[in-house]
């Protein structure tokens, strides 16, 4: 009983009903004005549903009213963009004025009926209804006031269900819309993929730096090696500190003007940061950097990045050999180590994993591993078109 009375305590089947009353808003002032063509309101509809703005007000009027609560992807509020919607608006307008007609009937009469059983009861005559215009007033008849009532909960629930059910399939997105939503969530994916390799790289040179600095000024034992490395550790810090706020600032508001990444013109401070770590960088840059396109530098950096990350991190203050050519249309990237103690290591980090999805993202393709000489080699290369 208490499961069969639960919609009476639901909101929602309030406002379905309020849903299903506003088109009547429209024929009762037509009532007034000729009661004997109803059909016109019906008729208005028509060329009314060829508006692509009325698929968005019908849409919206959808989530509010017949799924209030929460947000309701069922329902689509963009404009009309083919004919085929256009149509499905028309077919779901009408709907909506039938079973606001049912709707109107049901809430009217039905309780009309219960008060006329009553005196029917009470031993009045009833003349205005011609189902009970004959009978005869007996008291039995209180028995049967409660069924309109329960007819007319039965009509607001079912009429509801019905139209949220018609709603969903004449207003739910089309297969373009459907298609563009997938689209927008497998950006929202990769853009989340991004943001996450940005902070590996980002966050994880900077601390890489920070232990190595800490180790090498305990170890070294010198006041100014230590001053050093404290200015070395506070200046990668810092960036990693922009780095982490521009990339809060995307997550927090999705309309914010994100601040401009680092580019490959920006690799002195990468290289500044690795020697200051203890590492002899022999660093060479061929062709001009500020002509690459940006997500080529963007992506170069990173890549830059990471691959002085591994050397810090896996083999220390060790001689470290970069090399970048923007040369016959593509950036050319490679840094090169000896091994440490001669060990070669398994290449499956998660940071040469990024290594690998930067360069493919990009066309480009790249090696990581020892090359048979002692050393362990990133070479990368990114086509500029």
């Amino acid at each position: 009983m208490a499961r069969l009375l639960r919609p009476l305590f639901r909101g929602t089947t309030y406002t379905r009903l309020l849903h299903l009353w506003v088109p009547m808003l429209v024929v009762s002032v037509w009532v007034f004005i000729d009661d004997e063509s109803l059909w016109v309101p019906a008729a208005v509809l028509i060329p009314l549903g060829f508006v692509p703005a009325v698929r968005t007000g019908e849409g919206v009027q959808a989530r509010l009213l017949l799924s209030p609560g929460h947000e309701d992807s069922a329902f689509s509020v963009a404009p009309s963009a083919t004919w085929r919607d256009r149509l499905r608006t028309v077919a779901w307008l009408e709907l909506r004025m039938a079973l606001g007609g049912l709707t109107a009937v049901a809430c009217v009469w039905l309780p009309v009926l219960t008060v006329e059983l009553v005196r029917l009861a009470l031993g009045h005559r009833i003349a205005d209804i011609p189902v009970l215009r004959d009978a005869e007033p007996h008291s039995a008849y209180a028995l049967l006031a409660l069924l309109p009532l329960l007819a007319l909960y039965g009509a607001v629930v079912g009429l509801g269900i019905l139209a949220t059910a018609g709603a969903r399939a004449l207003l739910g997105p089309s297969a373009a819309e459907r298609l563009e939503a997938l689209e927008e969530r497998t950006e929202q994916l990769l853009e989340r993929t991004r943001i996450a390799r940005e902070l590996h790289d980002s966050i994880g040179h900077a601390l890489t730096v920070a232990v190595v600095q800490a180790g090498a000024a305990r170890a070294a034992g010198s006041p100014d090696f230590t001053e050093r490395a404290l200015t070395a550790i506070e200046e990668t810090g810092r960036a990693a500190l922009e780095d982490l706020e521009r990339v809060l600032g995307v997550l927090r508001e999705a309309e914010r003007p994100v601040s401009a990444r680092p580019t490959l013109t920006d690799a002195d401070r990468l290289l500044e940061s690795a020697r200051a770590s203890g590492a002899e960088v022999d660093a060479e840059v061929t062709g001009p950097l500020e002509t690459l396109p940006g997500p080529v530098s963007r992506e170069g950096y990173r890549i830059l990045q990471e691959a002085l990350t591994n050397v810090l991190r896996h083999a220390g203050a060790v001689p470290t050999r970069v090399r970048v050519e923007v040369a016959d249309g593509a950036l050319s990237l490679t840094v090169r180590n000896p091994l440490p103690d001669g060990r070669a290591g398994t290449g499956r980090g998660s940071g040469l994993r990024g290594i690998r999805e930067r360069a493919a993202l990009l066309g480009g393709r790249a090696h990581t591993g020892p090359d048979g000489a002692g050393d362990w080699l990133v070479r990368v290369e990114l086509p500029l078109g």
